[in-house]
């Protein structure tokens, strides 16, 4: 049954495009159940009857605190009282007779209104408490007050809304939490990567700062992935928003193998080249690549993505997403829209616009006006749009004293006091301001009007639709809905959009006249055409313009996007995905148990893989890390591996702590032992010969490869040879291996890494780890298994077919490949399995600061 429509509504429907129809665009964004128990989508006919419960319960939301979403414009005349608010831009505007006095009158009421840059523009009464204050003592809310909350978000917006709270302190008695600084969760993804996805660089810093603002940046995301799992139920999809969560798909990935999520980045994202500049780099890589589709505003933004997880982390990938974690991540595109119906009825059909554009065609009578809203911020072009508009005036000189510039810069949201370059950038502003208004302005005609502050709705719907041209000279931008918003304004005005190249929203507004920002005279010359463009071509402009915002809108975004993740999970299957190691799970439990059993691959896990197998020698952080981990009493530590006795007895023999595998298990060595156990000595070994003549044969005919002749196991390496013809020459010598010797004996044929090696099929890793795993199981609580090809695969399934519960239990494949594992978890080289292992020995490194941070509880002073 279709909802009626309002009067409104139905002269909205007849009016504009069908896209823009009521029926269409009227569904709530997010279902729920309201506080009497009905459905969020369908209003009941008859509501007068409301239960007492409901009745007091909103009597005690209107007492308590109230909480607007809709913060980010000033507020309306009459929603505050006559000491809060001395009123509004427009109104002290209207009666000024220059741009001077219109500037001065703006300031004068910024000076009263003081605004509080670190969060939503709010104004501020006089008579309370300083901000500063009130962060100085913090801000104490109990259980009540957060509940009460919880009913008002559900109450006010149709769905269920969850606030995830950020305290500073929590008081556990009382349970009461304590807000002091809530900046502090904001700093790493304001200042580390939105000025780097923006192609900005920070100054060198001694790093201090950096670790506390990347610390608590993973304890926000691991707090979100908290309250996310409080309500999470099986089957439920999870879509994740922009840069301040991007280690939120890993972390819910972690907690539930199966989850279903979608992740949307709302900014650029910047090539391979600046990207590789983020301290953070692989952390940040690994934490979005949890999700099942990640989706971008423009295709070189995911171009640029895919191509960062393949140079930083190895991943395969391709224009259609990345494989990673035994998994395919889908990497898509969707330009993002805005809510065209709710756009257009605040701008045409509210009076308080109407007076506006009034006031403001009054005061620029006879003038063309070039309308620009920009943040404050060096990468929306602010400078660049003013440079132009000055070379502007100085090659077309007819317009001089009939084009004005209005140009409104909001604070932006990375801006503080404390930030010189900030301070500086918005000097330089004033500056070139001034310097244009005093070289080509008069005592009756100021060309710029620059206004740094916020606006009214009603004001800023004024001039997008009095503007005779909309200017965007943004240097790099992700979802600009500046340019959107305009040309719903302009419906009937028909004013040429002028965009950068550089916004995300280029590649949408094709019609648009587009510019490069740095390229003043480019921006001149353009403003020139779009103020001499014909009727006839503004108004063909503005109605594809027009079309493609209202019909590709955030209601079409949002099915785009679902359809193609649905699309997506059908066609990928993710259960045998792999998500990367959660160090603040492994830290806790080695932490808790009483008893720890370590086993660890050598090649390709605690060393690299090189092309010589006798070069990767341990190196010295290696042998110290170990010889720490090792020297605990409560670990049983064990090196199982390929490599023959002499190998491991040479580099690893004087740890007398270290256990010692040798020949994927044919030998060991325990703790404090000098003497090996050869397991497979009753073996028939006849088979030696067969397989030797194999791989003699193979080796003659393959350049670059050898034999490597182990007490038990025979090797063949092609790791020097073509990686093509090695691969070819691999496989062939595998078929007749198990053609002719693996028929006649009890023997198996293994692929590793550019090599294959045949040994007894009774004896492998497997076995060592039923075997070390039965000897400790006495207060056993923790066992950590770390390998990187086929063979540790024998491990992983002892390790999953063992009683012990799997808290306990961490198998850790290493390495890359996107291959399919029985391991648990996943690390990407080795330098990571000796960061961990460094983690649990207490030496703290960059990449583990946020876990260390959530068990311990601060962020250590080291650097």
């Amino acid at each position: 049954m279709s909802t009626p429509q309002s009067p409104e509504d139905e002269e909205l429907s007849r009016s504009t495009h069908p896209a823009l129809d009521p029926s269409v665009t009227n569904v709530p964004v997010t279902p729920g159940i309201s506080l009497a128990g009905r459905s969020a989508y369908i209003e009941p006919e008859d509501v007068r009857e409301e239960s007492e419960a409901v009745q007091n319960s909103e009597r005690e939301l209107r007492d308590g605190p109230q909480w607007n979403a809709n913060s980010y414009f000033a507020s309306k005349p009459g929603e505050l009282g006559e000491d809060e608010r001395a009123g509004s831009p427009s109104e002290l505007a209207r009666g000024a007779r220059s741009g001077e006095e219109l500037l001065r009158r703006l300031t004068s009421l910024s000076n009263m209104l003081p605004i509080n840059k670190a969060s939503a523009p709010i104004p501020i009464n006089s008579k309370e408490k300083p901000l500063a204050a009130m962060a100085a003592e913090g801000i104490r809310i109990p259980a009540s007050d957060r509940e009460r909350l919880n009913r008002q978000l559900e109450r006010d917006h149709g769905g269920r809304v969850v606030p995830v709270w950020l305290p500073d302190e929590y008081e556990e008695e009382s349970d009461t939490i304590i807000i002091k600084d809530q900046s502090r969760w904001r700093k790493y993804a304001d200042r580390e990567l939105y000025p780097l996805f923006h192609y900005k660089q920070n100054e060198p810093a001694d790093g201090r700062a950096g670790r506390k603002w990347w610390a608590d940046y993973y304890k926000m995301n691991k707090l979100f992935a908290d309250r996310i799992l409080e309500i999470y139920k099986p089957g439920d999809i999870v879509l994740i928003h922009d840069y301040y969560l991007l280690l939120l798909p890993s972390l819910l990935r972690q907690r539930i193998p199966h989850v279903y999520i979608g992740f949307f980045l709302h900014i650029p994202f910047p090539s391979s080249e600046f990207y590789r500049c983020l301290s953070r780099r692989k952390e940040v890589l690994e934490g979005v690549l949890g999700a099942n589709m990640i989706g971008f505003q423009s295709y070189s933004y995911s171009r640029h993505f895919s191509s960062c997880c393949t140079r930083i982390l190895s991943f395969d990938s391709s224009s259609a997403g990345v494989d990673a974690y035994g998994a395919h991540i889908a990497v898509d595109v969707f330009p993002i829209g805005i809510n065209a119906a709710a756009t257009q009825h605040a701008a045409f059909k509210d009076p308080a616009v109407a007076d506006k554009i009034t006031g403001i065609r009054e005061l620029y009578a006879g003038k063309k006006i070039i309308v620009g809203r920009d943040r404050l911020d060096s990468v929306r072009g602010v400078y660049q749009k003013l440079q132009a508009f000055e070379l502007f005036l100085e090659k077309y000189p007819a317009w001089r004293e009939n084009v004005v510039l209005i140009q409104i810069t909001s604070p932006a949201t990375q801006y503080t006091e404390s930030d010189e370059d900030d301070i500086k950038f918005v000097n330089k502003i004033a500056d070139l301001v001034a310097k244009i208004n005093g070289t080509y302005g008069s005592l009756s005609f100021t060309p710029i009007q620059h206004f740094p502050q916020y606006l009214s709705r009603e004001e800023y719907f004024a001039l997008l639709r009095v503007a005779d041209i909309g200017l965007i000279t943004t240097v790099r931008d992700g979802m600009n809905t500046s340019s959107l918003e305009y040309v719903i304004c302009q419906k009937d005005n028909c004013g040429p959009l002028i965009l950068s190249e550089f916004s995300g929203t280029a590649g949408s507004l094709g019609k648009a006249i587009h510019v490069n920002p740095w390229d003043l005279g480019g921006v001149a010359d353009a403003l020139d055409r779009a103020l001499t463009m014909p009727d006839d071509e503004r108004q063909e402009m503005e109605a594809t313009l027009y079309k493609h915002v209202v019909t590709n809108n955030v209601q079409a975004w949002t099915n785009n996007y679902m359809r193609r993740l649905l699309t997506n999970l059908s066609s990928f299957d993710q259960s045998a995905a792999t998500p990367a190691l959660d160090r603040t799970k492994l830290l806790l439990q080695y932490r808790q148990a009483k008893r720890r059993l370590f086993m660890f691959d050598y090649d390709g896990t605690l060393t690299p893989i090189v092309k010589d197998p006798q070069a990767a020698i341990p190196s010295d952080r290696v042998i110290r890390t170990l010889k720490t981990l090792a020297a605990d009493p409560s670990n049983a530590v064990w090196i199982i591996s390929g490599r023959d006795q002499a190998f491991l007895d040479e580099w690893m023999g004087h740890i007398n702590s270290l256990g010692l595998s040798a020949e994927h298990g044919c030998f060991i060595r325990p703790p404090g032992a000098t003497e090996w156990e050869n397991l497979a000595e009753k073996s028939d070994m006849s088979w030696q010969t067969d397989v030797l003549n194999t791989f003699q044969y193979y080796t003659e005919r393959t350049q670059g490869s050898f034999i490597e002749r182990k007490k038990v196991a025979l090797t063949w390496h092609y790791r020097r040879a073509d990686p093509e013809y090695g691969a070819f020459q691999a496989r062939e010598c595998q078929k007749r291996l198990e053609e002719t010797v693996a028929r006649r004996y009890d023997v198996e044929v293994m692929t590793g890494k550019a090599n294959l090696e045949v040994r007894p099929r009774f004896v492998n890793k497997g076995e060592i780890a039923k075997r070390l795993v039965n000897e400790y199981a006495n207060d056993l609580q923790f066992v950590l298994c770390l390998g990187d090809d086929f063979t540790d695969e024998d491990m992983f399934r002892a390790l999953r077919n063992c009683k012990l519960s799997d808290d306990y239990i961490f198998s850790v494949t290493v390495g890359a490949s996107s291959k399919q594992t029985l391991a648990s978890w996943h690390l990407l080289e080795p330098g990571d399995v000796l960061s961990i292992i460094s983690l649990l020995n207490g030496n703290t490194d960059a990449g583990n600061v946020g876990a260390f941070s959530i068990v311990e509880g601060h962020v250590p002073d080291t650097r």
